[in-house]
């Protein structure tokens, strides 16, 4: 995500302005806020995780470096360029299976869209991947799965096959199966572990098994009994063709709430490198509500930057300047939440059709005037102007640059903490949304 393309020419302004009252005031006092986020305190805000998170500390440095020399500019540039790397850690996930074993699918339900969307990977009961083919995610183009071809529908032995899809890209495999893994997927996943790379294996179509034993086993069906019978045979199978310590995982394509899938992400998230954990997290649809509080908690770690930017912009001496960047960043990342919750209107429409839900009963559940609705700078502005400490403050922001010399160290204080604060209410506003809306898709809530 970007930041408002005008907002560091406004900074070129305060940098300017800046570089003017510290000549004239060698002494400018810097706002508190700004210096203790970037040591680590949380004085500035009691209760609150100012935590650095996994920004490393030459980088912190930096920062704190220009904040003390009073170059708002580089220090809103370097914070910015920390937030669009954060945004763009390249994900590449290779998806492998044999003909009819649902990986196509798998590819797009993951990434939130139907087989007849547009982008999506083409399905069917023949074998239909027999190139490489990457997929991005329709919001997170940095996230890229790509549907390979089984080791089973090609020339090439295990150790080949792997330099001829690319292995070097990849930060991990799934290796997927309708019943039963087969000997070139263990061959694939024993070449893989000699390569220290990551593997997973799915069994997919879990749903279709269960029914079938419903329809077999009547009354006497059991729903658990069934699910460990399928995991034990197939990790039983994969032992005697000399795969050890390994899991599998039990997946519906088309209930991916269901069974081991949350196991899957969870696993997934606990063995990724940090830097990849958040890109693996804002891309995963929103299976339970767990993941939803999670997508919560990370972008909440990230509204400390933005109210730093904030705070930047507000050196500048301009009545204005700042309220009109702050609307400009406040969408654009607002915007993030939206599409990252599902709670954008094609997102809605996609639930909609798999839940099969009406889209006007998933609208009806969410009281935020921000879901399904085209996030742009007015609107920000509009659900801003509802809280009177918030119009209050950006009043007071104001007024604050037209007191002498310490005027603007006020001023950037209050926009650091009108920004923080409001990004934290867009932000509960969407995740409480976000809850419901999962809420209503399964039928939980029964009010609408």
């Amino acid at each position: 995500m970007s930041t408002h393309p005008s907002i560091f020419h406004r900074l070129s302004v305060a940098g300017s302005r800046g570089e003017q009252l510290k000549q004239r005031c060698p002494d400018f006092p810097l706002p508190r806020h700004l210096l203790q986020l970037f040591r680590g305190n949380t004085e500035a805000f009691p209760g609150q995780n100012l935590a650095i998170g996994t920004w490393n500390c030459s980088d912190i440095d930096k920062v704190k470096e220009k904040l003390q020399n009073n170059d708002t500019v580089a220090a809103a540039a370097k914070i910015q360029s920390y937030l669009e790397e954060q945004n763009n850690v390249p994900l590449n996930i290779g998806i492998t299976g044999e003909s009819g074993s649902g990986k196509s699918t798998f590819v797009n339900v993951i990434r939130g869209l139907n087989s007849k969307d547009d982008g999506a990977a083409p399905t069917g009961c023949v074998e239909t991947t027999m190139e490489v083919k990457s997929y991005p995610h329709p919001n997170y183009p940095n996230v890229i799965f790509w549907d390979l071809p089984g080791v089973g529908t090609t020339n090439f032995p295990a150790d080949k096959y792997l330099k001829h899809v690319g292995f070097e890209r990849f930060d991990f495999f799934i290796i997927i199966s309708a019943d039963r893994f087969r000997e070139n997927d263990v061959k694939l996943a024993l070449e893989i572990k000699r390569m220290q790379k990551k593997f997973y294996f799915v069994r997919s179509k879990i749903d279709h098994n269960l029914r079938d034993e419903r329809d077999d086993q009547g009354s006497e069906f059991n729903e658990k009994q069934t699910l460990d019978r399928i995991r034990t045979n197939c990790i039983q199978g994969l032992q005697t063709q000399g795969l050890e310590d390994t899991n599998v995982f039990l997946v519906s394509n088309r209930k991916l709430h269901l069974f081991d899938f949350p196991l899957l992400q969870q696993t997934l998230e606990r063995e990724l490198p940090a830097h990849k954990r958040d890109a693996l997290l804002f891309a995963m649809p929103n299976i339970n509500l767990e993941i939803i509080q999670k997508k919560k908690e990370a972008f909440q770690a990230q509204i400390k930057y933005f109210a730093s930017v904030s705070a930047l912009i507000a050196s500048a001496p301009v009545p204005g300047v700042s309220v009109a960047a702050d609307a400009a960043m406040m969408a654009t990342t607002v915007a993030q939440y939206q599409v990252t919750f599902g709670l954008d209107d094609e997102s809605l429409q996609t639930l909609a059709l798999t839940a099969h839900v009406s889209f006007d009963d998933l609208k009806a559940v969410m009281t935020s005037p921000l879901a399904a609705q085209k996030i742009t700078k007015e609107l920000i502005i509009k659900v801003i102007s509802f809280s009177v400490s918030e119009v209050a403050l950006m009043a007071a922001e104001e007024g604050a640059r037209f007191i002498p010399i310490f005027g603007i160290p006020a001023a950037m204080s209050m926009s650091f903490i009108c920004t923080y604060r409001a990004l934290s209410m867009f932000l509960d506003m969407l995740a409480d949304d976000a809850q419901r809306v999962f809420r209503r898709a399964l039928g939980l809530d029964t009010s609408v």
